[in-house]
């Protein structure tokens, strides 16, 4: 088949056309070769076939898009060998846009397009063709591919998809340097003609800025642009495409270009000479005042680090930046004083901390500032001798024991008498001071278990201005003395477990006492010794500060005796030696061999599960409601009756549904199997089989009985079993019923006697038991029981 386009558009699309075909028929056109089929002859000859030459000739089609013409725009035409011009070839086509935007005449395989298409959306469509016989539907040709190209238009204006801009450049920048690149997109096609070719220019910004016209790069055209005469600028560039020729399209784009700063400027004062009146009374490290050079610069280029230059002013006060004023703060480094001197001159710089060599030429970035400061005269509170007073005192010491003094005296010129007093009633209540003197006095005995430290605070003004007061700290040290008896460290339960044996260590104690670390380091244990012997237990020093509670005796039972008390008496090792009595109690619990869990079980259950008392009823209040349901349950399913067979109709070949499972071992009435050997010697031969039967009550008195077996071998049970069987056969409406039977009598015994180890003579085994207290609390008391055993052996 041969593709023919249309050769009208224009001269170029002519000669386009021309290369296509050429093209197509040298590469890419698939034809038909003639193929030659031999069949080989019976005589050994071979006959050869020829096949007329078909085939299609292939090219690619092109349409412009945006036509908009009335008429469907003509694309080319679709030609096969095999068509004669007599309209027996049919055409069809398929595949993208087949049957909506292109169309082929079924005789002529003339191809229209009926949309007008865009490039941009889509740039080409692969169809697919094929002839087909008008009569017979069969295919002429095998289908073929081939592609319809979408040939672009200058329809698109060139876009800056990332636009409106915004750049920087350094203000005083050379003329050239780089400030922005800037790139427009254009959506024509980019290798067809100058569509997508695009140049830049500026429309305004000039002279400030340029633009490269190919590359879109942004430039400075100005020297020396300084950004404290001008600091925003508006450049607008275009883009215009078909090489920037008549009739091509533009787009533009704004870019907002600001000039950054630069130090090109120092620092300056306002004026060479200032004036500060600063009182006597100004705090140290307070800031007394604040000075100001003006930078015209911006950020980090207008920091300015300010310093006192003559020593006279570096020594009594300092000064620093406020990063956000960018003022000079002067604090007070040094207590002023009216009357020693009263005033100060100080030399102030001001120097840039970030300089730019570049313009070095300027000059040095710096200026210098002149401050007198005049010292006022204050009436000034009174000023203690130290800023922090440490006194201690005993505790129990009485009430009016002295524990210190303070002194503080009037700075002013006239030295007016000073008057102390203290801060707070809370510190009134344990100390007072002389309103003269300043000595500070306890109230009442002091306890220094209760509080070993106290913070008072002392005030001081003098008479004739009591508004004028001064504070100072004191802390007050209370001393120990050996005033508190010890105790034993614990409060709780002593865990004695019931294997326990005489000489082993129940528990080791401890002491406390409240007292200070030198006088309760070392402790002394005893029992009583105004009562008996304690019988049952006994404590041992371990001259360690610790003692063992040793029991003496073994065999302990909870159920006979549950709770012991053991009195021990504690003695201290201080200057006098004070003792005290403490009582534990002892509980006794069954524990694991050697006493490894010393917790009571029950406890050690309630603790582990962490469940109150009223948690563990509600459990089981459920777990027995939930065994009442279960019962009921299946009380129910065995009450319930259900007939052996379902119906009459439901019976399919003798397949019976049973429900019913008897009545077990004790059950005699259930069916036997006698009556199919015997039915007349049924009755008479029945017994229980539950049990031995006696040969005495079926036989009588006469010794000469006669076995069952004798009796049924008298009967012909072949010929009633048979008879039997053939009834069961005819009659269909009684199905055969089940016996169940049980087997309770096991028989005389045997003469190799009984395997069980519980008549065994008992022998002394060498085993040791140990590992049964690896298996849980299960196994606990067999545990108990052997470690008995063993012990009892042992003794």
């Amino acid at each position: 088949m041969r593709i023919s386009t249309t050769s009208c558009l224009c001269p170029f699309l002519v000669c386009l056309c021309f290369i296509q075909r050429c093209y197509g028929a040298s590469h890419h056109v698939p034809a038909k070769v003639p193929s030659k089929n031999q069949t080989k002859l019976a005589n050994g000859e071979t006959e050869v076939h020829h096949r007329p030459k078909r085939g299609w000739i292939w090219n690619q089609f092109f349409v412009l898009e945006e036509h908009m013409g009335p008429e469907a725009q003509y694309v080319g035409k679709l030609h096969s060998n095999s068509d004669k011009g007599d309209g027996s070839v049919r055409y069809i086509l398929d595949g993208e846009g087949a049957g909506t935007i292109f169309i082929i005449d079924e005789v002529t395989g003339d191809i229209h397009a009926t949309k007008s298409l865009d490039r941009e959306r889509k740039a080409h469509y692969v169809l697919h063709a094929q002839a087909l016989d008008r009569h017979t539907e069969e295919a002429l040709e095998p289908k073929s591919e081939f592609i319809i190209k979408v040939q672009d238009i200058n329809d698109n204006a060139p876009k800056f998809p990332d636009g409106p801009f915004v750049a920087t450049v350094p203000e005083m920048s050379e003329v050239g340097t780089s400030v922005l690149q800037v790139t427009a997109t254009d959506a024509d096609d980019p290798t067809y003609g100058n569509s997508a070719r695009i140049v830049y220019s500026i429309l305004q910004g000039q002279p400030y800025f340029s633009v490269d016209p190919k590359t879109g790069i942004i430039r400075t055209a100005l020297a020396n642009m300084d950004r404290e005469a001008r600091e925003h600028y508006t450049v607008v560039i275009q883009a215009k495409d078909m090489a920037g020729q008549v009739g091509g399209l533009s787009g533009s784009t704004t870019i907002n270009i600001t000039l950054t700063d630069i130090n090109d400027n120092p620092p300056k004062f306002p004026q060479k000479n200032y004036q500060l009146y600063v009182p006597e009374s100004a705090q140290v490290g307070k800031p007394v005042g604040k000075i100001k050079a003006n930078d015209e610069d911006l950020g980090i280029n207008a920091d300015i680090k300010y310093s006192i230059i003559n020593s006279e002013g570096a020594t009594m006060f300092s000064i620093s930046m406020d990063r956000d004023t960018r003022e000079g703060i002067i604090s007070l480094k040094k207590p002023l004083n009216y009357e020693r001197k009263k005033t100060y001159t100080l030399h102030i710089e001001g120097v840039n901390t970030h300089v730019d060599p570049r313009f070095s030429y300027l000059g040095s970035f710096k200026d210098t500032a002149t401050l007198k400061i005049t010292v006022g005269d204050v009436d000034e509170a009174p000023v203690f001798s130290i800023d922090h007073y440490i006194m201690d005192v005993y505790e129990n010491a009485p009430g009016g024991t002295e524990v210190g003094a303070v002194t503080a005296r009037d700075p002013d010129s006239r030295n007016s008498p000073v008057r102390y007093f203290l801060d707070s009633k809370e510190e009134v209540r344990n100390f007072r001071i002389d309103e003269s003197s300043g000595v500070i006095r306890t109230t009442q005995p002091l306890d220094r278990e209760d509080m070993s430290w106290h913070n008072i605070t002392v005030m001081a003004s003098e008479i004739d201005n009591p508004g004028l007061l001064s504070h100072v700290p004191v802390t007050v040290q209370v001393l120990d003395v050996n005033d508190n008896p010890p105790e034993i460290a614990t409060d709780e339960e002593v865990i004695v477990c019931e294997s326990s044996r005489p000489g082993q260590v129940i528990q080791t104690v401890t002491a406390v006492d409240k007292d200070d670390f030198a006088n309760g380091q070392r402790f002394s244990f005893a029992l009583p010794s105004q009562l008996p012997v304690n019988p049952n237990f006994t404590l041992k020093d371990n001259e360690d500060s610790t003692a063992s509670i040793i029991a003496r005796r073994r065999r302990f039972n909870h159920l006979t005796q549950e709770l012991y008390e053991l009195p021990i008496v504690v003695w201290d090792g201080g200057e006098p030696s004070l003792s005290g009595t403490s009582t534990l109690t002892l509980r006794v619990c069954p524990c694991q061999r050697h006493g490894r869990i010393r917790m009571c079980q029950g406890e050690a259950f309630l603790s582990s599960a962490g469940l109150s008392t009223g948690a563990l009823i509600a459990i089981l209040l459920c777990i027995v409601i939930l065994l009442a349901i279960v019962v009921l349950f299946i009380t129910l399913r065995r009450s319930k009756k259900e007939p052996l067979i379902i119906s009459e109709e439901d019976i399919r070949e003798n397949v019976v549904t049973y429900d019913d499972e008897g009545g077990g071992e004790e059950d005699t009435e259930a069916f036997d199997i006698i009556a199919l050997r015997n039915p007349a010697a049924a009755e008479e031969l029945k017994f229980r089989r539950d049990v031995r039967p006696d040969v005495r009550q079926r036989c009588g008195a006469s010794r000469s009985c006669r076995s069952p077996s004798v009796e049924l071998d008298e009967v012909d049970v072949h010929e009633f079993i048979k008879q039997r069987l053939v009834e069961a056969d005819m009659d269909t409406s009684v199905p055969p019923y089940d016996s169940l039977q049980t087997y309770a009598y096991e028989g005389q015994g045997s003469p190799t006697g009984s395997i069980s180890p519980l008549d065994s003579p008992g022998t002394q085994s060498e085993q040791d038991y140990n590992y049964l207290d690896d298996w849980g609390p299960e196994f606990q008391k067999l545990a108990e029981l052997y470690g008995e055993a063993d012990s009892d052996v042992t003794t």
